[in-house]
């Protein structure tokens, strides 16, 4: 059975063209290019968002004629007024991606050129780095027992450690975690990789130590619910899938147990695995491979390591040095 179409969107300061093509880029980007909803939503709100400024600034409707004959002048407007709304530089570059895409679209399907466009250099965004946790406290963070005094069931202790220590003993992210299959996990002894489902639906393999599996047979053996074979594999408390939220409010109160800064995040168990790795001498681009990252920059970011590192992994590892 095909997709039904996406409904038809409204646009107060754009003429219908400009709508119905906005649909069918929304469309594209999601079955075509597999963006995740909420990519597509933010998308969305940055080209009305531009639709309506220049609306305003032109003093009529936008057309797609007039928007494929827009001015850098016109687009350096928007993204100053952006700006004045105190936007953050990353909201800023998505908005500008957001804008190029659909114009790269529109050039694909015939509807004109928006060359100013390239002519926008994207805004400098700081690299913030990530904090990872100590070695000692993340290993406690999988310690179920560090919890013991809550009133919480001794089923849902043990499944917070479990998934913990997943985000941290195989650098996945927390949504990963949690979209495991009970199948997709193997007991302990009988297997030390997981199979796991990424950002854009991409496929990858990761190791499991086998300490982690018994801490999720743990869990498995104590869960009062039924865990069938193509269901998740961590439920929450009421038997329905288990909600990120959950996993962050015990890393809250692990934070105020352990002394832990508010930094200390179910994200950060996944900085952590990789800087450690990094740190006892693991290879930049295995690395990359384990956390699922397409760009060597972005596990570079994650790592918070710098170019002379970069060189020093190259003038180490080049076959002709």
């Amino acid at each position: 059975m095909s997709k039904a179409a996406a409904p038809p969107i409204e646009l107060a300061s754009a003429d219908p063209s400009i709508a119905q093509e906005m649909t069918r880029w929304l469309s594209h980007l999601g079955a075509e290019r597999r963006l995740s909803p909420k990519t597509l939503e933010a998308y969305g709100r940055d080209l009305r968002q531009c639709l309506d400024f220049l609306s305003n600034h032109w003093g009529e409707r936008v057309t797609l004629s007039r928007f494929a004959a827009l001015e850098a002048t016109d687009i350096r407007a928007f993204m100053a007024m952006r700006r004045a709304d105190d936007i953050a530089g990353r909201s800023l570059m998505r908005a500008l991606a957001g804008l190029r895409s659909f114009g790269r679209f529109l050039e694909r399907e015939g509807k004109g050129k928006v060359g100013a466009l390239s002519a926008i250099r994207a805004p400098k965004v700081a690299k913030t780095l990530p904090k990872p946790l100590p070695m000692a406290s993340a290993k406690r963070l999988a310690d179920a027992d560090e919890r013991a005094g809550e009133e919480r069931a001794t089923w849902v202790l043990a499944r917070d450690a479990a998934v913990m220590a997943l985000l941290y003993g195989s650098g996945l992210r927390i949504s990963e975690a949690l979209g495991l299959k009970r199948r997709e996990v193997p007991r302990p002894g009988e297997g030390d990789v997981l199979i796991v489902t990424g950002k854009g639906n991409k496929t990858r393999m990761v190791p499991v130590l086998q300490n982690v599996l018994a801490l999720v047979q743990e869990y498995v053996a104590m869960c009062p619910y039924p865990l069938p074979a193509e269901g998740p594999i961590f439920l929450g408390a009421r038997g329905g899938a288990l909600s990120p939220r959950i996993i962050q409010l015990a890393m809250e109160r692990l934070r105020g147990a352990l002394g832990l800064p508010d930094s200390a995040t179910p994200h950060a168990l996944r900085h952590s695995f990789a800087t450690h790795l990094l740190s006892r001498g693991g290879d930049l681009r295995a690395i990359q491979e384990l956390l699922g990252h397409s760009s060597l920059s972005t596990t570079q970011i994650y790592t918070g390591i710098d170019s002379e590192r970069l060189l020093e992994v190259y003038a180490s590892a080049h076959p002709r040095r």
